[in-house]
């Protein structure tokens, strides 16, 4: 190997190594000495519960552990939004689990904790995935109620959601492993079975103070709303549990015994490791987004050995698409080429810029898949549509226009990793986060934005120096150069693969070697829900 490749592969594991450093400080939730407190009551953390639930020999991916990162720091923060959520097994099937992570301020829900739990019942909706909730929350985070109880988006949601997978036949188990108050006590009793764990389980739409308050009526936590209470008097819960793990033995054995599921039908054969090393990956991507590579090297490395079967190889070259399988699944693969390469004509095209012919290329690509009911696998580093007159004369609005028809009316499911690069409308054709894949992942090596940092910070500072200069401001070379500077390192921190993972604009950053098991596991999650409507583009122009 080079010593491009050897810099390079430097570069991304460190970036990796980063990664998995943040996790698992993550992972501690509110931090050890809550979580000392957590076990003195009795209680298991909430992925200490999600591990005992989920089967060991099994793999499980982690939705949305960087939500909340680095935000809601004047309010002590909010690891992973509070709240941990997993795609796993549970018994042999494949399900989603919701847990509350009372180490961070009690399981309250912010703002974030509300759009990662939609988030994960959209998973469930979308794919007909059973959705386990493990509640332990003290209800809303009242210094911030406003962010997060009364519009479309926000806590009612939840309720709303739970009603429409009960008539989707979607299955639902809740236990209440803690506290469960207020408008979030109808969750897990909107759920098909609810357990509740002895005397430390409770469940009520207000507290003995509020009680008290209220009516006047004095009256303790446990018989106003305990498991003996709502077990064998309200009949409000179905099992009653002695522990954690009492709880979460019983969901296993109710999960054990439910029916197989009504298949989509994809298509998949007997997995084949890839062509060549995984582990390369790290020396492909360069260090610098502005570099240039080329995507086949990462897709070989991606897919099933042999498996690769290109379409529309010598046109559209700025986009690679073609047929592959992914650890035995078929999949149709949509992918930015990011070297330059010879067009038809004999013209250059820049690497990560999609021009009229690759559009065109995709559109029909997509439809394709669609008719064949193959999922599609978007791997994005682009940088944006051609400009310029020649491409506008040439249609390339019009060219632009068809690709994001197809992809917004795709009805196979669509899996996007954004590898380097998303900006501008570029990602909006490449399936990001607006046009609803099943799973959204980052590569540490990534970028979300409306452009480039440099470029951006230009455009910026050509505004702020026209304003300072109308207000009759003197600006000197070294002003300049210290405002782009100060420019460029903001909008820098917010086109960092973190920034977008913090707001679930993403699902995940993940290490590049998790790359199959995440596309595996999400067309098996996708498989549990067939496909009902038909592929229909409506009016596009021609």
């Amino acid at each position: 190997m080079d010593l491009k490749f050897n810099k390079n592969e430097d570069h991304n594991k460190l970036k990796v190594s980063e990664l998995k450093s943040r996790l698992q400080k993550i992972s501690l939730g509110g931090g050890e000495k809550r979580i000392k407190k957590q076990h003195e009551n009795g209680k298991l953390t909430a992925r200490e519960r999600i591990d005992h639930l989920l089967d060991k020999d099994r793999p499980s991916i982690e939705i949305g552990a960087l939500a909340g990162y680095e935000m809601y720091e004047e309010h002590g923060g909010c690891p992973s939004g509070g709240v941990v959520v997993k795609i796993g097994y549970v018994s042999g099937k494949q399900c989603i689990v919701v847990a509350n992570d009372a180490t961070v301020k009690a399981g309250a829900w912010f703002p974030i904790t509300g759009k990662k739990n939609l988030r994960a019942q959209e998973i469930a909706m979308e794919n007909r995935l059973p959705i386990i909730y493990l509640v332990d929350s003290a209800g809303v985070y009242l210094p911030m109620q406003d962010e997060i109880f009364p519009d479309k988006e926000h806590f009612g949601r939840i309720f709303r959601n739970n009603a429409i997978m009960s008539s989707m036949g979607i299955t639902q188990i809740a236990a209440v492993m803690g506290s469960c108050v207020a408008g979030g006590a109808y969750l897990p009793i909107m759920s098909d079975e609810a357990l509740i764990v002895d005397k430390t389980g409770s469940i009520f739409l207000a507290g003995s103070y509020l009680v008290k308050a209220a009516i006047g009526e004095n009256i303790d936590n446990e018989t106003l709303g305990g498991a003996t209470t709502h077990s064998e008097i309200s009949g409000v819960t179905d099992y009653k549990a002695k522990d954690d793990k009492d709880a979460l033995n019983t969901i296993r054995n109710i999960m054990n015994k439910i029916g197989d599921f009504d298949k989509a039908g994809f298509n998949r054969e007997k997995p084949k490791k890839p062509g060549k090393d995984l582990q390369e990956i790290y020396g492909i991507i360069p260090k610098s987004r502005a570099d240039q590579y080329d995507m086949m090297e990462v897709i070989e490395r991606l897919i099933d050995k042999d498996s690769f079967e290109a379409y529309k190889d010598g046109y559209g070259k700025t986009l690679i698409t073609g047929y592959a399988r992914i650890d035995g699944w078929a999949v149709g693969i949509v992918a930015n080429q990011r070297k330059v390469v010879k067009s038809g004509k004999g013209e250059m095209q820049f690497g990560g810029v999609i021009y009229s012919d690759s559009a065109d290329k995709a559109t029909r690509f997509i439809a394709n898949c669609n008719q064949k009911k193959i999922p599609l696998v978007f791997l994005q580093d682009v940088t944006g549509f051609m400009v310029g007159s020649k491409s506008e004369h040439g249609g390339i609005i019009k060219d632009g226009a068809k690709m994001v028809n197809a992809v917004s009316n795709s009805v196979v499911p669509k899996f996007t990793v954004v590898i380097g690069n998303s900006y501008g409308a570029g990602n909006y054709a490449m399936c990001g986060k607006a046009y609803d894949p099943r799973l959204i992942v980052a590569w540490p090596s990534s970028e979300l934005a409306v452009m480039g940092g440099s470029q951006a910070a230009k455009v910026l500072l050509q505004i702020e120096t026209a304003a300072m200069k109308k207000k009759g401001e003197t600006i000197t070379k070294e002003k300049e150069e210290k405002l782009f500077n100060e420019i460029k390192s903001r909008y820098d921190e917010q086109v960092s693969p973190y920034y977008a993972a913090a707001r679930l604009w993403t699902d995940a950053i993940i290490d590049p070697a998790d790359t199959r098991k995440w596309i595996s596991m999400g067309i098996e999650a996708a498989d549990h829900a067939p496909i009902e409507k038909k592929f229909n583009l409506g009016v596009i122009q021609t």
